[in-house]
């Protein structure tokens, strides 16, 4: 299935790969995530053990590092949901 998937990004953590995946996936790019098995049984947040490939296909890896570079950078939020 991951054939002709690359990496697009890694992150510390499922919780932000999940975040992001929902993110890729609303904009139609399908996300594959690889993590050790391990964090998630002992609940790792940090290391190596951690970290979380988000795997896209590769014909779509540019237009999923736009996606990614805009929510890293912030532009993906709604200024009126933002209070003071």
């Amino acid at each position: 299935m991951t054939k002709n998937f690359v990496v697009a990004e890694t992150v510390s953590g499922i919780l932000e790969a999940e975040i992001i995946r929902g993110m890729l996936e609303a904009q139609e790019i399908d996300v594959v995530l690889s993590y050790e098995a391990a964090a998630t049984i002992y609940g790792f947040g940090v290391g190596r053990s951690a970290r979380v490939e988000i795997l896209v296909p590769e014909k779509m890896l540019s237009e999923a590092q736009r996606c990614l570079e805009d929510y890293l950078s912030g532009r993906l939020v709604d200024e009126t949901e933002v209070q003071d």
